[in-house]
């Protein structure tokens, strides 16, 4: 299987610095290493055409974010796996090759990530994909070894091939023929979740996500926007109605939304009460910006019906995570009720 990986960068000369040498030479032989750059300013273009010549360069005109940018990028790379990897990842040796082996081994694998560790505190699992995406009946999503803000200790505990619901944006291994075919990323998210809303018309369409332990990578996390950062927060709670809103299955999705806008005004309560008043109103604008997409994202909704092969219900947590974690002091993945995941062994 041809592959390439795909770095979108934005002013990210630093992170070029520090993290390309590795990905070049542990891609060696398994890849073809690209850079896509979203008009940066920092003279990223010119570090790489002077110091990484075995690097491929695609210019975008303009800084476009995440999924467009991504979207405009990849158009320009004729390969059978994109490789789409974060400017601040650091690799390993033989990352590329366990999961390029998986996917090839079953045609019905759209997708894949490796393992996803801290990479200030390397033996914990990192926020933004850990061992594996899964969603709760909600539409919350949340990963073996991180809940929230809790995070476990890489023990071997998630070391197993397994099939999840989304795979990390941060590495994501994806066929490029099924990357168009669901759509490519939704460029009215921006930034944030939007492999997650990939991930889920990908399933949709018939196909599996997994998860390859025997490929690590160390995420540093947070380079684009703070964890804490209230624009996070914003394109967190907008983005997350807006991937429910498009790909839930019918039936009662609408009261579900409706009842996610309670879950979400608990949450900016909390933020209110903490004195974290710019992240209360950051989950207001997040509601108003949903809403002024409603009708957008149902249009979009009608188009991916068309197209979908069933429904995906296994990898889902039949109960709330939120409860889980704050109502009954539920911290790590291995705590939840198993009789609640929907048709896998966990």
């Amino acid at each position: 299987m041809r592959t390439a990986v795909v770095i979108l960068n934005w002013n990210g000369k630093n992170l070029l610095e520090k993290f390309l040498p590795d990905v070049i030479r542990h891609s060696q032989g398994a890849a073809q290493v690209y850079v896509i750059d979203n008009n940066s300013s920092d003279h990223s273009v010119q570090l790489l055409t002077s110091t990484f010549t075995s690097v491929k360069i695609i210019q975008n005109v303009e800084n476009y974010g995440f999924a467009k940018g991504y979207n405009e990028g990849l158009k320009h790379i004729d390969t059978d796996c994109f490789v789409l990897l974060n400017s601040d990842v650091q690799v390993t040796e033989n990352w590329i090759r366990p999961v390029v082996g998986l996917m090839e081994s079953d045609p019905s694998i759209a997708a894949c990530q490796p393992k996803l560790l801290n990479y200030n505190v390397r033996n914990e699992f990192e926020y933004a994909g850990g061992g594996g995406g899964f969603i709760d009946k909600w539409g919350y999503p949340f990963c073996r070894g991180r809940m929230f803000d809790s995070f476990e200790k890489d023990q071997g505990q998630y070391n197993d091939t397994r099939e999840i619901f989304w795979a990390s944006g941060a590495c994501l291994f994806i066929r490029s023929k099924k990357f168009f075919d669901a759509g490519g990323f939704d460029e009215d998210f921006f930034a944030h979740m939007e492999e997650i809303d990939l991930c889920w018309r990908i399933r949709n369409l018939g196909f599996k996500i997994m998860y390859c332990p025997q490929s690590t990578v160390y995420h540093v996390g947070a380079s684009t926007l703070a964890k804490m950062n209230p624009q996070k927060t914003y394109y967190n709670f907008r983005n997350n109605l807006l991937l429910v809103c498009k790909n839930h299955a019918p039936g009662f999705f609408l009261l579900k939304l409706i009842f996610r806008g309670s879950l979400d005004g608990l949450a900016g309560m909390k933020f209110l009460l903490s004195g974290q008043i710019m992240h209360f109103f950051a989950i207001i604008h997040a509601h108003f910006s949903f809403y002024a997409l409603f009708f957008k994202m149902m249009g979009k909704r009608k188009l991916i019906r068309k197209n979908i092969k069933r429904y995906a219900t296994n990898c889902v947590y039949r109960g709330s995570i939120v409860w889980q974690y704050f109502m009954k002091g539920k911290r790590k993945f291995s705590e939840l009720d198993k009789r609640l995941f929907s048709d896998i062994r966990v």
